[in-house]
């Protein structure tokens, strides 16, 4: 199916200012596809996925703020990566770690590690007050291929860690990760990046989908920190160069009005969005 404008996609729409949750000071706006509301929504999910865009619940997202173009898309070439001597660390401490492939679907075991997670590491956002049901539509409610990886350990089998993942024709698109916030020495929300990065080259993805860098960012400022990574921008992905070098200013929305940023998104098969 070509998807050619706004008006044939009326699924698509601009959220109004909010708050940004990584840049203190800014606020965010977003490009929204509601995926749910076309036929094929998996295909649709796979073409925007790849110029940029993220998923959560039914819907894929992409930012078009105003005086700002930090968040960058990012994602790591599974098959050249190679880790460095801190993570190779990381996995060795983490050796008796399994991840288990799992349907979405929620648990009390899961959401308790998750609630956890969000009341000790971020105590402050909208997420650390999810309940239950909350929670179940964060997993469940998806229109495409999605697992959730339980990352247990073997000694004490105790789930430790979960990661939602959607999966997709040239990679994996990890959505949310959690894990247990009393095990900080484990690093374990880089080893769910690692174990992704594995298994993606195990099973012959070509990527792992990151979401977004964003530099200066406490929060989203360590994505930058993988080998192998690709980012997007002026309509295609290349190679990120120097992370401390890199110029917010190739982003492809730069700060132009929102209608323009808009007019800019190209799809795969050369169709813009609105024209």
């Amino acid at each position: 199916m070509k998807y050619n404008t706004l008006n044939d996609l009326s699924s698509f729409f601009v959220t109004k200012p909010l708050p940004c949750p990584y840049l203190d000071g800014l606020y965010e706006r977003r490009l929204v596809a509601e995926l749910s509301s076309v036929t094929n929504s998996r295909d649709l999910h796979e073409t925007l996925s790849r110029v940029g865009f993220r998923r959560s619940h039914s819907m894929a997202y992409t930012p078009v703020c105003e005086n700002c173009s930090a968040c960058i898309a990012i994602r790591s070439v599974s098959n050249e990566f190679i880790p460095n001597s801190s993570q190779r660390r990381i996995i060795k401490a983490n050796q008796q770690v399994v991840g288990i492939e799992n349907d979405a679907k929620a648990s009390i075991e899961r959401f308790d590690l998750f609630s956890d997670y969000q009341q000790t590491r971020h105590p402050e956002s909208d997420m650390a007050t999810m309940d239950y049901n909350d929670f179940r539509a964060l997993v469940e409610e998806t229109c495409v291929p999605t697992l959730i990886i339980d990352f247990y350990d073997t000694h004490s089998e105790m789930l430790i860690a979960g990661c939602i993942v959607d999966v997709m024709d040239d990679g994996l698109s990890a959505v949310y990760s959690y894990f247990n916030p009393n095990m900080l020495s484990r690093s374990l929300g880089t080893f769910i990046i690692l174990w992704l990065i594995d298994r993606a080259d195990q099973i012959g993805l070509d990527y792992v989908y990151l979401g977004y860098w964003v530099p200066g960012s406490p929060k989203m400022g360590y994505k930058a920190n993988y080998a192998a990574l690709e980012v997007f921008g002026n309509g295609t992905w290349s190679d990120i160069g120097d992370p401390d070098g890199y110029d917010a200013a190739l982003h492809p929305l730069s700060t132009a009005p929102i209608a323009e940023q808009v007019a800019r998104i190209t799809l795969p098969n050369g169709a813009q969005v609105v024209r």
